[in-house]
């Protein structure tokens, strides 16, 4: 059965967004341990589409169907997971894009939500939080999901949360989100 798509992100308030995610029930992927059944055939790549035989998956809900059951191994490794089989999927980077965001208070008061290119929404936090990675193409900002998934977050995503940071008086910069503090500079 398709996931249906959620509501708009930029009409709901972050006290919605918030409701949004806590009612949302996701399969229990971490209690299902069937025998690995071999490759999905499917990738998703650093832009965070998804392929399946090297042809883009073109129905949103499909892809929002499969991210419901994509867990991350102790070996960094990807599957699609169900009670019955397991299949091996690639990832280019991180699974998930933070392709919009929603800000509400400012400094310790703020809370940050984002949109992800799956519809998922997140609000970051403690349990969710930003991380930096400096890599030879510049920093790599992060918003970890669930579970060992994270959602790279969107060029133009991070530029609003980089002025966001240079707006504050924080030493070092960076932003805060449901009293939880991210550096945006990377160790």
């Amino acid at each position: 059965m398709p996931m249906p798509a959620p509501p708009a992100f930029a009409a709901l308030s972050l006290d919605a967004i918030g409701a949004f995610a806590r009612d949302r029930r996701l399969p229990p992927v971490d209690q299902w341990h069937p025998t690995h059944c071999g490759d999905s055939e499917m990738r998703i790549a650093a832009d965070g589409t998804w392929f399946h035989q090297g042809s883009p998956i073109a129905r949103p809900e499909m892809v929002r169907l499969f991210a419901t059951i994509l867990r991350r191994e102790p070996d960094g490794s990807y599957v699609l997971v169900t009670p019955t089989e397991m299949l091996t999927i690639a990832v280019d980077d991180a699974p998930f894009v933070a392709v919009e965001m929603k800000a509400e208070g400012d400094g310790a008061q703020a809370r940050l939500a984002f949109r992800l290119n799956t519809d998922d929404m997140i609000t970051a936090g403690p349990d969710n939080p930003l991380r930096l990675v400096h890599g030879a193409d510049g920093p790599r900002p992060y918003l970890h999901v669930r579970g060992g998934l994270d959602a790279l977050i969107a060029r133009p995503v991070f530029y609003d949360l980089a002025e966001r940071a240079l707006a504050g008086s924080d030493t070092p910069a960076g932003v805060w989100s449901n009293g939880a503090f991210f550096a945006l500079d990377a160790p």
